[in-house]
């Protein structure tokens, strides 16, 4: 039970591995020490018990069980708390939550995270709460209402209650030895709401961000509420003191920055300065400038990364900010008239920065604070942001590429304030292109200092710790490879073992699995033989245009002669010293058998290449440029290192010859691509870099600097047309051929990921855990051309059952089993169609796509090709007697299993 819920809720909730093994971790704290879910708890016991179970844990260190789950920032520890409301409320019944805040900031992104319908609403998946979503309680409203409290049979219709308050109004409350609010009596509750959650039987304490108030009066306070146990998540498991950090004692999880930066799941942070900066040759103010500068730079080279990196990739553009940290709230004013003056960059930031502390107040505050909730947003002009101590923990953007500190601070702690706040990646995975991975820390006057100490052994860049665990037998997992059911048959791959459905109107629908017809070692060799002589003719279109083809007499007899020549030397082996009582192998039956079950277990698939012939011309489509970054002017040379790895980069001017046209700086990088002809785009080439120098000449650069400008930037601004111009590209020639090259196609092997021991689930199960799908493998069909099949959505295994009914073959096609291509940018990747079903009449090619994505450009595209492939295979069925194919995109929502497969016509997409 507990083991399905933890499953389930890891499932519905996508949670990445960290966050899936912290769950599992709690799961075994409770398995181990059961006396956690009781309030006649033996503390002692309960300790001893789980220091046996986790090596790191050596004390609670409150007085209560607490257990601390340390996760570096940008893994989702707010997902966690999710997954462990979620799994303790569903597998334990626990119904009563009390979330820790240290601050408004985070106190305010809780309640939105935990409020249904939110953008990252945490319990999105779980369908428990899909119609009844957990009551927020907060510490604002929860005085407002007596059934909180009295809890009455009918008056509360949520069966989970999270209460949420902020620890630092707490502690504020509380000084001078008063009681906190939330301890005082309130006639309309009839008691203290304190007193109200102390009462409860099943509280559990969940603390983010605990490192920030371990030790505070208002925690202790909190102790007197003595929950079931805590659960503490933060990404810097130790409190500062005097004589340094002092570790927590009751970690149970430590998934440290190194193991998210090796594992992908957070940028890259490198430290930047200038070749040969020498700090003490300049005063504070030049060094001051020059970081700005050099920041804006990176910042503008970072920005048309981005950009291209989204043209080229089909993705949305993330427009990146850089992040100032001022000395105190007047420094942060000076250097916001700074940037947006004229004297920097000709005033291209006016408008584009926002200071960010305590000093606005009113309605500049509610300005302020509106705009740096939609930084993110594309279409908010904010480039650069200035605070000095007010953006800390739970301030989650994914855009923030450049920091610029500006702060008197040691390395250690400018590492660990400074990188934080930047390290989420606006795609959620790297990829693999440096610049758009890559967080920049500008630190002209620290660079030394900070690559000395991200290379100490205790940072917490580089430390990283591995300890074995004890197997577990869901991490057994193995590659399954599944043969065609024509393999099956023959013998010559193992029948998957199959979990019966339920029983349906008193009877079992008949998913048995027919016995192999060839059960000797002999005949299935023999077998083996005559499927690679059938291969053989797949190419011979003239005298086999279908597999049906192959049951004719004459190449029935051409496959018997082949198969018998192959066999002759093993045929002798196997005789060799075996009593010749044995019977002899019937090698015609075995031919004839075999290419019986081929044919009856197949679907003609020919094999199609599209061949441009006569004159073939290609071209770009004019068009106008789209957005282009602030490329600044700047002699210096910039040189990064990446904190992690110590590998270098640099951003400099290559100087190189003066070219009479400023055009010609961007043409002369356009050309160097393989794909781009001069002598037959020259203009067009010339009309967009004219645009590009127009847009920079607007910038009231000087000549000079133009110059600088298309010479240092040249090779960006090219790889940006470049993209623009692949999404106007054309082709055309004479004519273009059609070349079938085979009439039928052997079935290729799929290949799975499974649980090892995995016990195939029958395709009419209803799956009650959704999420878990993708991992689940099904069988028990009839019609299918493959004993086992995965799907990726609820929607694709109820296909299946129409396809069982209305299909006389179908299959779930592999990759390479078409190969259909289809253009997304400058790639060209393969379409794989989720079913390939045939019927008396016709032979359907079938995506299911949720109808939200029915009109994606991505969507489109494979549409197109697919539908250009099946037009191209019915023009050929027509000259062989064969079927014609159609393919259907069919919306999720409109598969039920009263439809029948001839209704989704209506879905047919044509050419």
């Amino acid at each position: 039970m507990n083991a399905r819920v933890q499953n389930a809720v890891t499932g519905r909730l996508s949670l990445r591995p960290p966050q899936a093994e912290s769950l599992a971790r709690l799961v075994r704290s409770i398995e181990a020490a059961p006396g956690l879910l009781g309030h006649d708890q033996d503390l002692a016991a309960i300790l001893a018990s789980l220091k046996a179970e986790f090596p790191t844990l050596e004390d609670f260190e409150r007085e209560f069980p607490s257990l601390c789950f340390s996760l570096a920032t940008g893994v989702g520890k707010t997902r966690l708390m999710g997954a462990f409301i979620a799994y303790l409320h569903l597998a334990h019944g626990i119904n009563n939550f009390f979330v820790l805040a240290p601050n408004l900031t985070i106190y305010n992104k809780l309640i939105a995270d935990f409020t249904r319908n939110t953008p990252k609403y945490v319990f999105k998946g779980i369908a428990e709460f899909a119609q009844q979503p957990p009551l927020i309680i907060t510490g604002d409203n929860y005085d407002q209402t007596g059934a909180v409290v009295q809890d009455q049979a009918m008056g509360f219709a949520h069966d989970v209650r999270i209460n949420i308050f902020n620890i630092s109004k707490i502690n504020s409350e509380v000084r001078g030895g008063k009681e906190p609010r939330i301890k005082r009596m309130k006639e309309v509750l009839g008691d203290s709401y304190f007193n109200h959650l102390a009462n409860l039987p099943d509280l559990v304490l969940l603390m983010d961000e605990s490192h920030r108030y371990r030790a505070s009066a208002g925690v202790r306070s909190i102790n007197e509420l003595k929950p079931l146990f805590g659960l503490e998540v933060t990404a810097t498991p130790f409190v500062e003191s005097t004589r340094g950090p002092v570790p927590f004692k009751n970690v149970v999880m430590d998934y440290p920055l190194a193991r998210a930066m090796e594992d992908g799941f957070v940028k890259e942070p490198a430290a930047v300065t200038q070749r040969n900066f020498d700090a003490k040759a300049h005063t504070v103010d030049v060094i001051e400038q020059t970081k700005l500068e050099d920041g804006v730079r990176l910042h503008e080279a970072t920005k048309v990364e981005l950009l291209t990196y989204a043209r080229e990739n089909g993705v949305k553009v993330v427009k990146p900010f850089m992040l100032v940290i001022a000395r105190d709230t007047t420094h942060a004013g000076q250097l916001l008239a700074l940037l947006e003056s004229k004297t920097f960059y000709e005033g291209r930031y006016e408008g584009k920065v926002i200071q960010v502390d305590s000093s606005r107040t009113g309605a500049e505050e509610e300005e302020m604070i509106a705009r740096l909730l939609a930084v993110e947003s594309v279409d908010e002009p904010t480039e650069i942001v200035i605070h000095v101590n007010m953006l800390k923990e739970g301030w989650d953007v994914t855009n923030l590429y450049t920091i610029v500190p500006l702060r008197a601070a040691n390395a250690r702690t400018l590492i660990e304030q400074s990188i934080g706040r930047g390290l989420r990646l606006p795609y959620g995975k790297r990829t693999g292109v440096a610049v758009v991975d890559r967080l920049n820390i500008v630190a002209h006057d620290k660079f030394q200092e900070i690559i000395d100490e991200a290379n100490r052994g205790d940072s917490p860049i580089r430390l990283k710790q591995v300890i074995l665990e004890a197997p577990s037998a869901d991490d057994n997992k193995v590659s399954v490879q599944v043969g065609s059911n024509a393999m099956t048959r023959l013998g010559l791959a193992d029948a998957p073992s199959i979990a019966s459905a339920a029983t349906i109107g008193g009877a079992t629908p008949a998913s048995s699995t027919p016995a192999p017809v060839f059960t000797t070692e002999r005949e299935r060799q023999a077998a083996r033989v005559v499927m690679e002589v059938i291969g053989k003719y797949e190419v011979k279109r003239d005298l086999v245009p279908t597999s049906g083809a192959l049951l004719n007499a004459e190449v029935q007899a051409a496959i018997l002669a082949e198969v018998t020549e192959r066999l002759k030397p093993a045929q002798g082996e196997l005789l060799a010293g075996v009593d010749v009582a044995i019977p002899a192998l019937d090698l015609p039956a075995v031919v004839a058998k075999t290419t019986e079950i081929v044919v009856k277990q197949t679907i003609d698939i020919p094999r199609i290449a599209v061949v441009p012939t006569g004159e073939v011309t290609t071209g770009y489509h004019p068009f106008k440029l789209g957005t282009l970054p602030n490329f600044q002017p700047g002699q210096r040379e910039i040189v990064g290192q990446e904190l992690r790895t110590n590998e270098q980069f640099t951003l400099n001017r290559e100087a190189g010859m003066r070219e009479q046209r400023f055009e010609d700086y961007i043409v002369k990088k356009l050309i160097d691509f393989d794909d781009i002809d001069y002598f037959t785009q020259s203009a067009l080439l010339y009309d967009l870099a004219g645009q590009a120098v127009l847009h920079y000449q607007a910038q009231n650069y000087s000549e000079s600097e133009l110059h600088e400008v298309f010479d240092t930037y040249g090779t960006e601004l090219a790889r940006l047309i470049r993209a623009e111009m692949m999404d106007h590209f054309w082709e055309e020639a004479t004519e273009y051929e059609v070349q079938v090259s085979r009439g039928f196609t052997e079935l290729k092997a799929c290949n799975y990921t499974a649980t090892a021991g995995q016990t195939a689930h029958h395709f009419r199960e209803t799956v009650s855990e959704l999420g878990r799908i993708k991992q689940m493998l099904f069988g028990g069909f009839a019609r299918c051309l493959y004993p086992l099949q995965k799907f990726d959505s609820d929607t694709e295994r109820r296909f299946a059952v129409i396809l069982e009914r209305d299909a006389s073959k179908w299959f779930k096609p592999a990759k390479g089993q078409f190969q259909i291509y289809y253009k997304l940018g400058t790639e060209q990747p393969e379409y794989i169609p989720d079913f390939v079903a045939e019927t008396n009449s016709a032979i359907f090619m079938v995506e299911t796509k949720a109808r939200a994505d029915i009109n994606t450009p991505e969507v489109k595209a494979k549409a197109a090709a697919a539908a250009r492939w099946c037009k191209h295979a019915s023009d050929h069925a027509t000259t062989v007697g064969a079927k014609p194919w159609r393919y259907v995109l069919v919306p999720h929502d409109e598969i039920t299993e009263s439809m029948r497969l001839s209704d989704f016509l209506r879905f047919e997409v044509k050419i």
